[in-house]
Parts: C-alpha cells; sequence; structure tokens
C-alpha cells in the first residue's frame, strides 16, 4: 500500500480563536492578483500606429530616392540642345537576357536619344566611312590563329600580340565547353570556378574562345567584365574589351535599338580600368568611321556619369581630334568637354586645329559639329590664344549656323585669351 497523502491545509495566525478560523475556512475570499492572458498570436499581427506611421514615412523616402537616382520622378528635367527624346533601358519583353531576376526592375532613363531630320542624315553621312568591311571578334583572330597553326606547326609566333596556341587536353575543352552550357543560361548567383581561373592562364584567349562569348547571356556578360577587368593587366583587359564586350554591345544596340542593362552595367565596370577602356572601346569605335549616332549616345553617357582621371580624358581628347571627322566624334568630344577637365595647351591647340580644318571643307557640317564647336568656346575660351580666337573666327564666316554660331561669337569676343603667345604650339607638329 502506498503512503497515504498529507492533506494540506493554509496557515493561518497562531492565536487566534477557534471560532474565527472554523468561519473563514467557509467562506472563500477572493484574490486581489489580476490573471492577464498573453496575445502572442495578436500582437505579432498588429503594429502600433506610431510605429506603422515611421515605416511608411522611410519607405516613401527611400521611394524617392530611387526616383531621383534613376531619373524616374516628376521633376522637370532641363532641356539640353541637342535632345528631343529619352530611350529608356531596361529588361525587353523581346529579349531573351531580360528574364533575369536581377533585370526585373523598372525601365529607367539612362541616356537621351537623338532624333533628327532627312537634311541632317544626309549631312552626317557625308562624313561616314565607306569602308563596309565585317567587324573582327575574339572569335575571327582565334580561327585564323587556328590556320596558321595548321599551316606552320612548327612555327613560333613572332607577333608579341598573337594568340599562342597550344594543344589542349580533351577533358579541358569538353570542361570549358560546360561552362558554355552554363553560361549560355545563366541568369544570376555563382559562376564555374572553370571560369574565374581564365584570367591567370597564358593562353587565356584561347580558353576563352571555347566558352563561345557570343553565346553567353547579359548577365554573364556582366559578370565576366567584372571578372576580366579586376584581373587582366591593362593591355589585356584592352583586348577583352575590344574583342568580346564590344562587339556584344554594338550587335545588342543594332538589335533592340537599346541597350540591355546588364550590358550597360558592363559598359560602366570596364571603366576599372580607364586606359584599356579607351583604348579597347572608344578610339576603335571612332576609328572605324561606322560608329551610329544611338551607339556613340549610349557610350558616351557611361563617361558622363562616371568619374575618370584627366591624364587618360585628355589622351583620348588628343587622339578623337586627330581622327578624320564623324558624327560620333563630335558627341565623344562634347561629352569629354562638359566634364570641364584642366586640360593641358598640347591638348586645346589639337583641338582648335581640329576645327580649323574645315576652313577648306565645302561639305555643309552638321549641327553637332556646331554644338561641339560651342561646348568648347564655352569651357576653354581663356586657354586659347589671340591668334587662335581670331582663326575661329575666321571660320565662323565659311560655316555657320543661324542659332548658334551667334552664341559662339558672343562668348569669343568676351574671352580674356589668358594664353601666353609664346606657348601656342604648332599645330602642324599635331
Amino acid at each position: 500500500m502506498g503512503k497515504a497523502s498529507k492533506i494540506r491545509t493554509k496557515k493561518v495566525g497562531r492565536n487566534i480563536p477557534l471560532d474565527i478560523q472554523i468561519e473563514k475556512d467557509r467562506i472563500s475570499k477572493p484574490t486581489t492578483r489580476i490573471k492577464s492572458r498573453k496575445r502572442k498570436e495578436e500582437d505579432e499581427q498588429f503594429v502600433d500606429g506610431k510605429l506603422s506611421e515611421k515605416i511608411l514615412e522611410q519607405a516613401r523616402l527611400q521611394q524617392e530616392d530611387l526616383e531621383e537616382e534613376y531619373g524616374t520622378s516628376s521633376k522637370k528635367k532641363k532641356d539640353k540642345p541637342f535632345s528631343t527624346s529619352t530611350t529608356l533601358l531596361g529588361p525587353s519583353t523581346t529579349h531573351t537576357d531580360s528574364e533575369s531576376d536581377e533585370s526585373e526592375i523598372e525601365e529607367n532613363t539612362y541616356y537621351e536619344d537623338f532624333t533628327i531630320d532627312e537634311e541632317e542624315e544626309k549631312s552626317l553621312q557625308l562624313f561616314m566611312s565607306k569602308d563596309t568591311s565585317s567587324r573582327r571578334t575574339l572569335a575571327d583572330i582565334i580561327k585564323e590563329k587556328l590556320t596558321e597553326k595548321e599551316t606552320e606547326i612548327e612555327t613560333q609566333f613572332s607577333d608579341a600580340g598573337s594568340v599562342k596556341l597550344a594543344k589542349l587536353d580533351d577533358r579541358v575543352v569538353e570542361m570549358y565547353k560546360g561552362v558554355n552550357h552554363v553560361l549560355s543560361h545563366y541568369r544570376s548567383g555563382k559562376l564555374p570556378k572553370a571560369f574565374k581561373i581564365i584570367p591567370a592562364l597564358t593562353n587565356w584567349e584561347q580558353v576563352l574562345y571555347l566558352t563561345e562569348p557570343d553565346t553567353w547571356t547579359a548577365a554573364a556578360m556582366y559578370q565576366a567584365t567584372r571578372i576580366f577587368a579586376s584581373n587582366l593587366k591593362e593591355k589585356m583587359a584592352q583586348r577583352f574589351y575590344n574583342l568580346v564586350l564590344l562587339p556584344r554591345i554594338r550587335d545588342d544596340i543594332a538589335e533592340y535599338k537599346k541597350l540591355n542593362f546588364h550590358l550597360y552595367q558592363a559598359l560602366r565596370k570596364s571603366l576599372f580600368k580607364p586606359g584599356a577602356f579607351f583604348k579597347g572601346i572608344i578610339l576603335p569605335i571612332c576609328e572605324s568611321g561606322a560608329c551610329t549616332l544611338r551607339e556613340a549616345v549610349i557610350i558616351s553617357s557611361v563617361i558622363a556619369k562616371n568619374s575618370i582621371p584627366m591624364l587618360h580624358s585628355a589622351a583620348a581628347i588628343l587622339k578623337i581630334a586627330e581622327m578624320d571627322y564623324t558624327g560620333a566624334s563630335s558627341i565623344f568630344l562634347r561629352t569629354l568637354f562638359d566634364k570641364k577637365y584642366a586640360l593641358p595647351y598640347r591638348v586645346t591647340d589639337a583641338v582648335v586645329y581640329h576645327f580649323l580644318r574645315f576652313s577648306t571643307d565645302k561639305r555643309e557640317l552638321p549641327v553637332l559639329w556646331h554644338q561641339c564647336l560651342l561646348t568648347f568656346v564655352q569651357r576653354y575660351k581663356e586657354d586659347i590664344s589671340s591668334e587662335q580666337r581670331d582663326a575661329l573666327h575666321d571660320l565662323l564666316r565659311v560655316h555657320s549656323h543661324p542659332k548658334i554660331t551667334p552664341e559662339i561669337r558672343r562668348e569669343l569676343q568676351n574671352s580674356k585669351c589668358s594664353k601666353p603667345e609664346m606657348e601656342t604650339s604648332d599645330s602642324g607638329k599635331l
């Protein structure tokens, strides 16, 4: 048998009479403790009113910041003299690369586009290159080298910039063809490690060709640009920009009349090495003479929105000023002038000579040329000599625009020409 359980009784005071104790035990006395039930579920579902107001206020401020950052706010923008409409960058319903989760954003204005009349277009066509040869890509160069390798197996490439082709193991070839399958369907996430080590290889161009860059998605091209811009030296990055990134950008603009968001971001990442950016993208596309205005506007918007060292920009201005004139040259020069660099005298002399070359040109110059001259005079009228100022006045008598030329004359007349005459370099030697 188990032990009998003890009956617990309430403790009462010792000196209380027995009859009073019995009465207290009969009558139940209400307790003073108040039971409160915690409603955790209800508290989790509802937020305090003041906290709700703070959350909504922060959300509204963040939305305004995003609108100001991407230019989608309802504030009126200042109209630029050469811009009449805007083109939007963003995911396209017809673009296969826009299915990425990263590119599912609102269409934002990244650059301003041109709309020109027929007469202006005819004027620009007079300055376009007549050479319609196809652009060389990385695939073309690799195929050419493979042909040379087949014909001269024992001959070493003497050209320092040539691709040194080595016989790759079949397993390596198969692995990088698998990498191509990943990059051709890439949307977001990690890239294969085999792809990340390509910049460290001596024959990186040959291995990169195995991945077929022309089949990459736009998101893969952006990630590849990040990797190659960070890990390659300037000369190697320049080859990647010129042979892989630039042809892809031009093809995308020609196909969709605008640039994919990821490719635009890849252009911005390529500025991580500004020297390679100018030598691999800007100068080749200007020198080709076949750069369209749409391509020039999109690429120049990257220059306008990012900080670039003065020496790289000054060298680019000098090279573009010495090239044969095209409408794209005026767009790039004007964008660089608007960054208001303190240019060396040699660069300003080259730009002045660039305009003076048209003194004997009988062709009708496009509006872009006059706008570029106006921007140059506004920014650097104090850095030219009095002789150069007089030569520009004579130029305006040959080529004039009813609305732009009077403004150029006014700027030249109000200039002080603080540049010493003795420091004026010979324009013919540039």
